[in-house]
């Protein structure tokens, strides 16, 4: 189970009915329904609408969305390479929740796998057959067609991605602050995340989610419509299409139910081993020795292209294929950046930002590259060799390119009966994400929102994908991701501001600076400065830690505990044989956590070498080490008083109600 749910209240009977941030759900769903509403009833005007906005936001604030995403991928590398990325997402003694199997198969689920089906063949042929320069169906076009293809699905995607993930994680699992989006304005406004700025914030993420999901999911509609009419022979059109998204929008429902490890994390791996299994078959089944040297090749030529491609603008000789491929996949990213952003947060607690920004920045990234090439380059190669007119197909039904190159392969129907599963799956875990994580921005980052929201969410998702298909089709789909990731790329600046902020107080004294809203940066128990050396020079066996968690810990945990539910509050103490905890539950809020527990260190030693033997045998003593919600570190509160204990408690809990603006 996932912490920030132990950490949660059960809901009352009347909770249970409705868990929001009213502003944030009701503004939120006001807008997506009547969103809805425009696209259902006046799909003409809808469609008008769609491409005058797009036009508007290409030609004006084309040059926004090409600096922030250069600007974003400077920012995560350095990072990676400072000296914050020893820091980790959570206190300093945290260990990953995930293996990374499992955390890499969610990422890749997460983050664009319906894209990399739909698009797999059809942009590298596209770019081949139309070059934005330049002359079509050549050599030059071919390996031209890869590299814009790396750069659109490479280190700037997950560059987008990381800036939000990584500052959702860091603030809420080493700072504190609640799993939302504005908590990562906090150094930058303070309590005023809290307030209607805050909200803006919140409501900005839920409809570019929206969006950027519904996006998603119609374009998986159209290459499942594609697969069932390669397969089956079932006829491709609108009211099929709408079908398909209420049947599958249906198995994404059961998946929200199911919750997170038992939904999301087994369809997860499933979607990545169906991957795999299509990816190998494809390579082996294939021109094996060419897909590999074309992948090493692909990846120099995106390497050695990168830093130009990055800022062209073709400002000189303006061309509309900038907007319709290179803005729309930065407008994609970005607004999808909320829901993919919390999504790996939440799975990524205890790494460090190193482990973070390389994981997430490199590994998808050699996946999604080598994926293009096995699929990208077999249909190129299939086209300019004449053996199927993949380039003609594309140009005519961009959805079907995948299975004609399929169809030149041996197993045709198993191959394409795989991918066409395949994209369920995926269509099954965005939908399911994606609701899971506009349910948590809506409800204040409450973990026990009852499950109807979630449906809620997941079935909005599908009736803005069917509204998107009924008002445009693909196009349609392209402008509600470009227009929506306007406003939030505005915020994600913002956000990485704030994070550098926040670093670089790193060690400096409190977890987030409060001396500003009347409350000590640093308050210690008074301890005599003959109490702190004999502490500081005695080294305590695990008999002694022990009696002390159960002679001192425990009864002075229980005796707060005792007071707060004077107060009409309803703590919980936990004792195990190593810890003792105390829970300070806050409705929807993140509950208040103070563990103690024992730890063990190596005794020091003079010796210049140590056998593994002996350093097997050596010996250790140990401390009680304190920790609390909203720390980084624990500290050690070995051979306190009852008195002085409940001093440190009382101390980091005040911190944590100002923090939160709870007083």
């Amino acid at each position: 189970m996932d912490i920030s749910e132990a950490d949660q209240p059960r809901p009352s009977r009347l909770r249970a009915r409705l868990v929001v941030n009213p502003p944030v759900f009701f503004v939120s769903a006001g807008l997506i329904i009547a969103f809805a509403l425009l696209g259902a009833l006046f799909p003409e005007r809808a469609r008008s609408l769609f491409s005058a906005v797009q036009a508007t936001i290409v030609a004006d604030f084309g040059w926004l969305y090409i600096a922030a995403v250069a600007g974003f991928l400077i920012f995560v590398i350095f990072l990676m390479f400072s000296r914050y990325g020893d820091i980790k997402l959570g206190p300093d003694d945290s260990e990953p929740e995930y293996s990374y199997l499992s955390w890499f198969a969610m990422l890749f689920s997460a983050g664009m796998g319906i894209g990399l089906i739909f698009f797999g063949v059809a942009e590298p042929v596209q770019h081949y057959a139309l070059p934005p320069v330049g002359e079509g169906r050549t050599i030059e076009a071919a390996r031209q067609a890869m590299v814009l293809t790396f750069f659109h699905w490479g280190l700037h995607a997950w560059a987008i991605y990381i800036v939000v993930g990584l500052a959702l994680a860091y603030f809420a699992f080493r700072r504190g602050l609640p799993l939302t989006i504005r908590s990562a304005l906090y150094p930058l406004i303070g309590k005023r995340i809290y307030g209607p700025i805050g909200h803006a914030i919140d409501i900005f993420a839920v409809l570019g989610t929206m969006f950027g999901v519904a996006t998603s999911l119609g374009l998986g509609v159209l290459q499942v419509n594609a697969g069932f009419a390669h397969l089956f022979g079932v006829p491709t059109g609108t009211l099929v299409q709408l079908v398909l998204i209420s049947v599958i929008t249906g198995l994404a429902t059961l998946s929200v139910v199911l919750g997170l490890d038992r939904g999301v994390k087994r369809l997860s791996e499933l979607n990545i081993i169906l991957a795999g299994l299509l990816l190998l078959f494809v390579l082996f089944a294939g021109s094996t020795v060419f897909l590999l040297q074309a992948f090493v090749q692909n990846i120099g030529a995106y390497l050695g292209a990168v830093v130009q491609r990055t800022f062209r603008m073709y400002a000189y000789e303006p061309n509309p294929w900038l907007g319709n491929w290179t803005l729309f996949y930065w407008g994609w990213w970005i607004a999808w950046s909320p829901f993919v952003g919390m999504f790996i947060a939440r799975i990524s607690r205890g790494r460090t930002i190193r482990q973070f920004v390389a994981g997430v920045l490199l590994v998808p990234v050699l996946f999604t590259f080598l994926w293009m090439t096995v699929f990208g380059n077999t249909a190129i190669a299939l086209d300019f060799s004449g053996a199927a007119p993949i380039a003609q197909t594309v140009a005519d039904n961009l959805p079907v390119a995948l299975f004609e190159s399929l169809e030149q392969l041996p197993l045709a129907t198993i191959t394409a009966g795989i991918a066409t599963l395949l994209v369920i799956t995926f269509f099954v875990t965005s939908a399911d994400s994606g609701a899971l994580v506009i349910d948590m921005i809506t409800s204040g980052a409450s973990a026990n929102s009852p499950v109807w929201q979630r449906v809620f969410w997941a079935v909005s998702a599908g009736g803005v994908a069917a509204v998107l298909l009924i008002a445009g089709g693909l196009e349609a789909l392209q402008t509600a991701a470009i227009a929506s990731a306007l406003p939030f790329v505005v915020v994600m600046i913002f956000i990485s501001y704030g994070l550098l902020r926040a670093l670089q107080t790193e060690g400096k004294g409190a977890p987030l600076d409060l001396s500003e809203d009347g409350v000590e940066a640093s308050s210690e128990p008074k301890l005599s400065w003959e109490q702190r050396l004999a502490t500081i020079l005695r080294h305590h066996d695990r008999r002694e830690v022990l009696d002390f968690l159960a002679d001192v810990a425990g009864p002075a945990l229980d005796a707060v505990a005792a007071q707060l539910q004077q107060s009409g509050m309803v703590p919980q103490v936990e004792r195990g044989e190593d810890f003792s905890e105390l829970r300070i539950p806050h409705g929807e809020l993140e509950a208040f956590r103070y563990v103690i527990r024992i730890r063990g260190f190596r005794v020091a030693s003079f010796a210049w070498a140590a056998s593994a033997k002996e350093t097997l045998q050596e010996k250790r003593h140990f401390r009680a080490m304190a920790h609390s919600s909203g720390e980084s570190s624990a500290h050690d509160v070995t051979g306190h008083s009852p008195d002085q204990l409940i001093n440190d408690l009382l101390n980091r809990y005040a911190r944590f109600r100002q923090q939160r603006r709870l007083t």
